[in-house]
This record gives structure tokens, sequence and C-alpha cells, in this order.
């Protein structure tokens, strides 16, 4: 329905009433919409005259209108005035009928309506209201937060002495079930701190320990004692940032806060050849047992990420460890260094070098330590390194490895997916060794074994200590856009042994022939695998019967130019 009219009311009823009236029937207006034209206002309705008539009601209900005044509004809602010159501005804010102003008005109290209803329901959308903070658990008897002892998550002010603190008080609770130390939300800047027995450190939702750059503010400790020097130098190494020795039942957890080691400043030091000692790793546990981590965030390490050293009884779940995929050398994800009975699970690790490095003592050093890595089980991890590997052992193993599970790997955009690599040199041994259930996903090459990984600490090394690898074996091995699914490089001195194949199908993009590298390797292939395996290993079908015998152990198939 369409009306018009002209209006002079003034002697029946003030403007400022007039305004309240039509604001009142404006609400009853179903579909209405007003548009201004020239000096006249139109106002288009569906259904009017059946909302005019409730809405007048409503109004005078609640307001004292002047005698006359609802016959003249029933009026103009049953009249159809033709001239066109109606006099709003006078008695009726304009903007009342601007379209913007009802655009606006109207979607403000929609704005509104959904910000209620956000703030009435449990389990709805939350983006207006922010998520509150998880309740710290109580893990130990006694807890403290950072706070209690000076500390400031303000991101500039150093909390070393906090920490210091707070680890001291800590350390005199161990008869009485030892302390937890929380760290609030804030970013809480710091030179490296030492942690005591007994203890958990609760790393709270948005809480971040940062590592101070300036490398004098890290202290110098001795070289590894199975690695005879710094990695990098002669001499003393640089501390870790989280640092632990000689320990006893130690958790790190929280609401998945992180520890970040800003270690950026130290690659390019690192690079441009700037640094005297060896870098420390982000976290280092050494000579401790029963150590537990969990659910963390541990980033940007100067050196290895995470290194328990000589340790026994370690469980690493639900761990996130970032680092840039290039451009940040030797920042390994997680290194068991000589430990036993390890459990690293349901982690997601990217970074600048070996997602997992199983370790144990470099050359004559590692032969003289004699701690092997043994037991340790490694499941249900994705994993990048554009640098290296997903899991990697070695190629410090010279005090052994041995009993290692690898299941459940994904390995995903990586240079390699898992390896093992030594050198004449080493001495120690690689042996029963199981991977299961591995998927390579845009894998440069697949499955590795490298004999010639000539690195070594000094001259001092016997080249005749020479390692030991045997029984190993890979089931259920899946991928696709791998290059060389396998490349075993043994050699006339170290060749490989008792190597098992079976349940594999691995989607290639090279078709060439040699593919399937093999080069002094003994072992076989249960059932039908894909690609086609190299000639060095024996055919067995799939009830494990022998089909045919390789004559062809110490051929050499390697090419490293694809």
């Amino acid at each position: 329905m369409h009306v018009a009219g002209v209006w002079n009311a003034s002697n029946m009823i003030s403007s400022n009433m007039i305004s309240t009236i039509f604001s009142r029937l404006a609400l009853g207006f179903n579909g209405a919409s007003v548009k201004r034209i020239g000096c006249s206002s139109i106002v288009t309705l569906s259904s009017f005259s059946n909302v005019c008539s409730e809405s007048l009601s409503m109004a005078s209900q609640s307001l004292t209108i002047p005698w006359g005044t609802g016959t003249y509004l029933k009026t103009l809602c049953s009249l159809h005035i033709k001239n066109p010159k109606p006099d709003f501005k006078r008695y009726i804010p304009a903007f009342l009928f601007s379209h913007k102003t009802l655009f606006v008005v109207l979607w403000i109290v929609g704005f509104a309506s959904v910000f209620i209803w956000q703030r009435n329901i449990v389990d709805g959308l939350r983006i207006f209201r922010r998520v509150p903070d998880r309740p710290i658990p109580k893990l130990r008897p006694f807890a403290f937060n950072l706070t209690d002892f000076g500390g400031v998550g303000d991101g500039v002010t150093v909390n070393t002495e906090a920490f210091k603190r707070a680890v001291v008080a800590i350390s005199k609770l161990g008869r009485k079930g030892g302390g937890q130390l929380n760290v609030p939300a804030g970013r809480w800047l710091t030179a490296p701190f030492n942690l005591t027995s007994h203890m958990t450190l609760f790393l709270a939702q948005d809480a971040v320990i940062l590592g101070i750059e300036d490398e004098k503010y890290w202290p110098l400790m001795p070289p590894l004692p199975s690695y005879g020097y710094g990695r990098e130098h002669p001499g003393p190494r640089y501390g870790s940032l989280i640092h632990g020795q000689n320990l006893k039942d130690v958790v790190l957890t929280g609401h998945n806060g992180t520890i970040d080691g800003q270690g950026k400043a130290w690659w390019v030091k690192y690079r441009r050849k700037l640094l005297n000692h060896t870098r420390g790793p982000l976290v280092q546990i050494m000579w401790s047992r029963d150590i537990q981590i969990s659910d963390i965030t541990l980033r940007n390490s100067p050196f290895w990420t995470l290194h328990p050293f000589d340790c026994k009884n370690i469980i690493i779940t639900n761990v996130t460890i970032l680092a840039p995929i290039s451009g940040a050398p030797n920042t390994d994800g997680i290194d068991p260094d000589s430990c036993e009975n390890v459990v690293i699970e349901d982690c997601y690790i990217s970074t600048g070098d070996d997602g997992i490095a199983i370790k144990s003592g470099w050359d004559q050093y590692g032969i003289y330590y004699g701690r092997p890595s043994t037991n340790i089980l490694i499941r249900n991890l994705v994993v990048r390194s554009m640098v290296s590997a997903g899991v990697s052992i070695g190629s410090e193993m010279s005090g052994g490895v041995s009993n290692i599970t690898v299941e459940n790997l994904h390995v995903w955009s990586s240079r390699r997916a898992v390896r093992i690599k030594t050198a004449p040199g080493r001495g120690g041994f690689v042996r029963h060794i199981t991977y299961r259930n591995l998927t390579f996903d845009n894998v440069r090459v697949g499955i590795v074994i490298k004999t010639d990984y000539n690195e070594h600490p000094d001259e001092g090394y016997d080249p005749k200590a020479l390692p030991v690898i045997e029984d190993i074996s890979f089931t259920g091995i899946h991928g696709q856009g791998v290059r060389v699914p396998v490349r075993i490089h043994g050699s006339e001195e170290i060749p490989v042994r008792n190597v098992t194949f079976r349940d594999m199908s691995v989607g290639i993009t090279y078709k060439k022939k040699h593919i399937f590298q093999c080069a002094f390797v003994q072992g076989r292939v249960v059932g039908s695998i894909f690609p086609a395996p190299c000639e060095n290993l024996d055919r067995y079908d799939e009830q494990e019967r022998l089909v045919r015998w390789s004559t062809s152990q110490n051929i050499t198939d390697i090419d490293y130019d694809f």
C-alpha cells in the first residue's frame, strides 16, 4: 500500500509527541521501508492498514494523546492524499527516515541480539566472549607462582633470580612430596636456570619462557664426557636454558605453554663464525631418572631442542617442537643420548634438523663412556625435516643403540623419513630396530642406512673401530610422492645384515629402474612389495617360505644423483 500526505498538525500535537508516536508506529511496521523523495516523505508498507490500528492502539496505551489526534492518525492510515508537499522537516526529525540510519539501527540491534545470545549459551560459539583461563591443577603438595618470587611477565624484565629463588624453595620440600612452580600467562624473560628433584614446572596457557639472547648470560659447562669436547668447538660449551643434573622425579608440563629459546641470534652468529663455544640446548637433563615432559611447546632452540643425557625412565608425550625448516642449524627435536627406557609419543615436530636423533656418544669418547641407548619406543608422531630426517639413529652412536621401536610415524614434506647413519671410527652397534606403520608423504628418500658419515671429534679416533648394523625390520611402509623409497648403503667394512621388508607400497615420483638402492646388504623380502626390491635381498612368499636366495648381496646399486 502506498501512503503519502501533507501534514500540518501544529495545533493538535507537539513535534516531540509526533516523533514519539511515529517511533512506536515504526516498531509495528512489518516490512516497512521509508524513503525521502525531494521535499516529500513517502512511507511504503506491507499490510499497512492492519498494522496501523494495532500500532495506534499500542501507542495510545502508553501515551497521553491530545483530543482528536487518534482520529487524525486513523485518517492518515486510511487516506491516499495526493498533494506531495509534506513538511516533515518541521515536526519529525529527518534522520528517522534515512536509509543509512535505519541500516545502522538494525545492525546495532542485530549485533546486540547476537551478543546477548552468545553470553547466555553454554556450548555455542564464543566469538564475543574471551575463553576463561584454565585453572592450574595442583600436582604436588606445595604449589607456588613465579610472581611469589618477584617474577614479572612483561617480556622485558629478567626473571633469572625469580626462577632460582623458586627452585631453592622447592628443593627443600623433597621429603614432603616436592613442589610445583606455576608460570602464569605472560612473557618471562630469563637466563638459564637449573631444576631440582621432586619438582613440577607448570606452564599455564599463554605462558612463554623466553631465553635471553645475549650469550654472555649463558654459563659455560664442561664438554659432554661421551663427546670429548664441545660438539662445535674444543673446550667448554654453553649450558641449556633449562638444565638439570642428578635429578629424580621431575615434571615439565602445562596447558601448552611455551619455552622459546629465541635461537635466531644464535643461528646467525653460528653461521658467521662469531661463537667461540658450542651452542647450548633448550632443555637438557643429565644423569637423571623418572622424567616426564608433556603438554608444552618447545621452539627456536639455539641448538638441540630436548636433550636427555644418560637418563632412565623418560616419558615425553603431547609435545610440540618447532624451529624454522631452514636457516636453523642443528635444531634437532628430541635427542635421547645414552638413555634407557624412553617413551616418545603423540608429538608434532618440525625443525631445522632431525626430528628425533637417538645418540650414544662420539667415536673413541663414546666407546670409552660405554652407555648405550636402549629400550626406546617412538610412536604416533607427525614430523617434518627439510634438512635431515624425521627419525634418525646416529651418527653419534658409539656407545651402541638397541631395542628401538618406531611405529605409527607420519613424515611429510621432508628430505628423508627414517635414517641410520654411522661411519668407520664409531664402533658400537645398531641392532634390534623395528619400524612399523610408517607413512611417507612427499619425501625425497624414504629409508636410509648410511655407513660413511665421516665426521669425527678429532684425529684421535680409531678408523678400525667399525660399527655393527644388524636385525632391522620394516613392516607396513606406505606413502606417496617419494623419489627414492630405499637407500641402504652398506660397505665392505660395514655390511648391513638381516634386514627384513614386508607389506610395503610406496608411490614414487621417478619411474627409474634403480630406486630401491642397495649395497653390501643381506636380508629378505616377505611377500610382494612395491617398488621391486634390490637383487641383494632373498625372496620369501607370504607364508615366509623361501622363493629365491640372493647371490648378489655385495652388489652396489647406489645413485645419489636423484
